[in-house]
């Protein structure tokens, strides 16, 4: 099966030549996923010099691997993704290093496995159907389902962790995300120069941010540690908290529970919601797609009691997620640098480079990718070719993958199907959405849609 007509969805321009110093620092401000030269799409190694340091953007598969799995321990996050990062997660699974990383995954890695999918997609059904009828009487006029997927998957985080409804919190964290992401999440000259040890005047106003955020999540938690633990787990936050290293036996401390659930509530709501999003609006773009996502899961059973097992019941659902995925990593570049000089396949990396594996640039290079700017979910269908392995890196790969990748899976097939199931969706206007690289990737704007309720599902 095909989609037709063949859509590919709108991008920033591609440079025809290297941006140059002016160029790279106006891209590092407004939007990162116009930096790259169109031979960067073509290359399986991009070299850039920058104040005398070198860059290089990473796409030959053999290579990724050597740096993300064989070996990761030469290389560490760059100061300018620490700077970025830690205000929003504290301490948690996504920044530590070393043996305070490998604590923090044995002990968290349990918890989100698959044997607690269907504790956690209740609580994801629960909140879709909520969603869904919300947007049901709103149906007909102007719909903002890039707000609407974002309080939802909020919703979803906070329930999944706390299985309570946090919709009184959930407006000022959203305000405060959006808040961070519109000037402090953006790079800035001095953070990509300065060690972390030195702090710029904009890591002393996310400082002053870390102590906001960190606050609410401290509220968060502080009834629940008042608590006595449930004989059975009801949520993330009870298997986090009865959840222990099975070398050491060691569990977590009341400020690694926060920067944990600080760092499970960004992740786990952010990525998903612009997923989401993006899938939304390349199916309004595509209507043979979308029916064939509303044929394929109508009359199927996505009760909060079976959820989970219907999973593999949505083939074409799956797909689309994993198209757009490829299309919209949320994760658009991962930057990491070399402590000691390696060789990686080929590819000769002096102690200091900074490396970036760029999904973005990754999952359109035309060595990987017939047809790459095209929204093609036949790419993931089942019997299709795979891609190479280190070509597709929507969560990462090695030691350091997203350690809740399967459920974010399920939370967005789920979502998919149950939205598809309910409406037939459009767009309201056709002003494009472009892609920017804000701590995630997200539109440009907030488009409008129309939603017809589907009365055959």
């Amino acid at each position: 099966m095909m989609t037709t007509p063949r859509y590919a969805p709108p991008t920033p321009p591609i440079r025809r030549t290297d941006p140059g110093l002016r160029g790279f620092l106006r891209a590092a401000r407004s939007n990162v996923l116009g930096l790259w030269p169109d031979q960067a799409y073509e290359q399986d190694v991009y070299a850039t010099r920058f104040l005398g340091r070198t860059t290089l953007l990473l796409n030959a598969p053999d290579a990724i691997r050597r740096v993300l799995v064989d070996n990761p321990g030469n290389y560490r996050r760059s100061p300018a993704s620490i700077r970025i990062l830690r205000p929003l997660t504290g301490d948690g699974l996504l920044l530590s290093e070393g043996a305070a990383w490998r604590l923090q995954r044995r002990t968290i890695a349990p918890a989100l496995g698959p044997r607690m999918l269907p504790l956690l997609a209740r609580h994801v059904v629960a909140v879709v159907d909520e969603t869904v009828a919300a947007l049901r009487s709103v149906a007909g006029g102007p719909v903002d389902l890039l707000a609407a997927m974002q309080g939802m998957a909020l919703e979803i985080a906070g329930r999944s962790m706390f299985s309570v409804e946090t919709s009184g919190a959930a407006p000022a964290l959203r305000a405060m995300v959006q808040e961070y992401g519109a000037d402090l999440a953006r790079a800035h000259l001095a953070d990509l120069l300065l060690p972390v040890a030195l702090p710029t005047f904009r890591d002393l106003r996310r400082r002053w941010f870390r102590r906001r955020w960190m606050a609410v999540m401290s509220g968060l938690i502080r009834d629940r540690l008042g608590q006595p633990p449930p004989a059975a787990p009801r949520d993330l936050f009870d298997l986090l908290r009865a959840a222990r290293d099975p070398e050491t036996g060691a569990g977590f401390g009341a400020q690694a529970l926060r920067d944990q659930t600080a760092t499970m509530i960004l992740a786990g709501h952010e990525t998903t919601a612009v997923t989401l999003f993006w899938a939304l609006s390349l199916l309004a773009a595509a209507p043979e797609e979308q029916a064939l996502l509303a044929a394929e899961v109508r009359g199927l059973d996505l009760t909060a009691a079976v959820a989970a097992g219907t999973i593999p019941e949505l083939p074409r659902t799956r797909a689309v997620v994993a198209e757009t995925l490829r299309l919209y990593p949320p994760a658009f570049t991962m930057a990491r640098a070399a402590i000691g000089p390696d060789d990686a396949c080929c590819i000769s990396i002096p102690s200091g480079t900074l490396i970036l594996i760029a999904p973005w640039v990754l999952h359109r290079h035309r060595r990987f990718w017939g047809e790459p700017a095209v929204f093609d979910p036949d790419r993931f269908a089942p019997g299709a070719p795979p891609p190479p392995r280190f070509a597709y890196l929507p969560f990462g790969a090695g030691p350091r993958m997203c350690v809740g990748a399967q459920f974010a899976l399920t939370e967005a097939a789920l979502g998919l199907a149950a939205l598809v199931r309910a409406f037939e969706i459009t767009r309201a206007d056709d002003r494009p959405v472009l892609p920017v690289a804000i701590v995630t990737t997200q539109p440009d704007h907030a488009p409008g849609f129309r939603l017809r309720a589907r009365t055959d599902g």
